[in-house]
């Protein structure tokens, strides 16, 4: 009796000893269209084996570049699809450069800075004055996300005139933002919603 053990290694075990073997004996298959067939049936059966992932996009192009893999591309067929390259199988991505630029407000995040320099070009008229209120009330709102407590408005059109480089100057007379604690009840809420959606 042969055990697994004295077996070679599997490539892929997800797939198991039988489609292995399967795919060693297709490679030894002399005619190409009796191989291409062999190869077709074994796609069938390595489908047939994970249905809940057929609706994931490329599900059939992934398992020709499996059975490339387990055939140590030794399998010579017309492949439907491109399939990986030996070569690109084990080479590692590119590094992605880490981003260094300064926040310069945490709590208020890059993607908000950003948006207020953006919100600097614009044309003085009611679309900007909208946008400029729209930033201060979510930098507000993320004020008081990392910091549960009562924030001034004054903090807030002090920060948008610093982070604006002195372009966008609110007056707290004029422009009122939502109370704290409207916000944080908000907040509060948002997060028990998301809880009990969690816990379903």
């Amino acid at each position: 009796m042969k055990y697994n053990t004295e077996e070679k290694k599997l490539v892929m075990p997800e797939y198991g000893r039988n489609i292995q073997n399967m795919v060693d004996y297709c490679i030894t298959i002399q005619d190409r269209e009796e191989r291409k067939r062999c190869a077709d049936t074994i796609i069938n059966i390595m489908g047939n084996m994970f249905p809940h992932l057929r609706d994931v996009n490329d599900f059939k192009h992934i398992l020709w570049d499996h059975l490339a893999i387990m055939a140590d591309f030794k399998l010579d067929i017309d492949y439907p699809y491109e399939i990986v390259k030996k070569e690109d199988l084990y080479s590692r991505p590119p590094r992605i450069p880490y981003n260094n630029s300064r926040i310069r407000y945490r709590h208020y995040g890059k993607t908000l800075e950003k948006m207020i320099q953006k919100a600097t070009g614009f044309e003085p008229g009611v679309e900007k004055d909208l946008l400029i209120k729209l930033l201060a009330t979510q930098m507000k709102k993320s004020f008081l996300t990392w910091n549960k407590e009562s924030v001034d408005d004054r903090k807030i059109f002090k920060d948008l005139d610093e982070l604006s480089e002195g372009r966008i100057v609110l007056d707290e007379e004029v422009h009122k933002l939502a109370e704290s604690r409207d916000i944080l009840a908000r907040n509060n809420m948002n997060n028990k919603k998301n809880y009990s959606r969690k816990g379903r």
